[in-house]
């Protein structure tokens, strides 16, 4: 059975998506999850893994990293500002899960790029979190180390599980059950043709915000709401294969916010709204192993207009898929609520 998403509801997104209308259209992005649900000790969490690039060969990424509300955490930031790259995966969990994530892909990286490892060399994984505390015993702590391994492990291009998939398993968006999303767009951009994709943890908004495509879904689907203000978070993580500066993937990254203002948020002030995005696009070996002159491709900046209304748009969708994948989830506190799905068919009513 082919998995429900917005477009299949007949929601009018703009753009051309790829083949599979994810993060892993883009060449050599590979996604992986663990999933832990067990209602008889309250826990439902996860880890969510991204590999920007197969293999056990140890290539950095260039990558740009932007933040519209700074509560909540993604590891490895302060280095993407400085350098402009980074090396390994990136895994989002729950908040109180960064420190065993972090952990466990610190020791996938040394297993994976074994050579690198062979000599003096650090690992700095990119770990972000929002929180679960709601559907999850959070302070349960559930997430070990073995689960971001066996997320990275599982790591696969093709179509990609949304809602309450790894570290989407226990998360809110808009008052609804959200989670994992992504999408996609195909760009021409300076003679060439590119895709870019993002995927999102959604965990963000209340009800009375959420619009949908310009109409105010939240105040047409108003049952079940319960919040006065913005309590969760949102990570975006955006990935193309157009060779872009760090410094053109930072503007990248920052796009990010106004996707997400298509959808109603303001960036609620206890909301953590951090965005990263980067380029697969070689940009050779670690520095530490490259010439003393480098030379690399870039994109004119003046003409990345169509690859920004590219992330507006697809991180737009991808929260209203992590919405539509949702279903009505039982909440640990405050016991006997129950956090609802959106509903397929209400919505797809809306835009009939």
């Amino acid at each position: 059975m082919t998995p429900l998403r917005a477009r299949n509801l007949g929601l009018p997104f703009p753009g051309t998506p790829g083949r599979w209308n994810a993060i892993t259209d883009v060449p050599g992005v590979a996604v992986g999850f663990t999933t832990l649900t067990d209602p008889a000790r309250h826990i439902r969490t996860g880890v969510t893994a991204i590999v920007p690039r197969p293999g056990r060969e140890a290539r950095p990424v260039a990558a740009g990293q932007a933040t519209l509300n700074g509560n909540g955490e993604m590891t490895g930031t302060h280095w993407i500002n400085d350098a402009g790259y980074f090396l390994g995966p990136v895994c989002i969990t729950n908040t109180h899960s960064i420190g065993a994530v972090h952990h466990g892909a610190v020791r996938w990286m040394i297993d994976t790029y074994a050579e690198h490892f062979s000599g003096p060399a650090w690992a700095m994984p990119v770990v972000a979190e929002t929180y679960d505390g709601i559907l999850n015993d959070i302070n349960a702590m559930a997430v070990t180390p073995d689960h971001a391994i066996a997320a990275l492990e599982a790591a696969a291009s093709g179509p990609v599980a949304e809602g309450s998939t790894g570290g989407g398993n226990g998360m809110i968006a808009y008052e609804f059950k959200a989670g994992t999303g992504t999408a996609s767009r195909r760009v021409r951009l300076a003679g060439g043709d590119f895709t870019l994709g993002v995927l999102v943890q959604a965990n963000h908004g209340i009800r009375k915000w959420l619009t949908i495509l310009g109409k105010p879904a939240g105040q047409l689907l108003p049952e079940g709401a319960w919040r006065s203000a913005d309590l969760g978070s949102i990570i975006v993580v955006v990935a193309t294969d157009a060779p872009l500066s760090p410094l053109a993937l930072r503007h990248v990254a920052r796009r990010a916010g106004l996707g997400l203002a298509r959808g109603g948020t303001p960036g609620g002030n206890s909301s953590g709204d951090i965005f990263l995005a980067f380029s697969t696009a070689d940009i050779g070996p670690m520095p530490q192993k490259a010439g003393p002159r480098l030379t690399r491709e870039e994109i004119n900046m003046e003409l990345l207009d169509p690859l920004y209304l590219a992330a507006v748009e697809a991180v737009e969708e991808a929260v209203v898929n992590a919405l539509v994948a949702g279903e009505d989830v039982a909440a640990f506190r405050p016991a006997g609520r129950v956090v609802p799905g959106i509903g397929a068919e209400r919505l797809r009513r809306i835009f009939a």
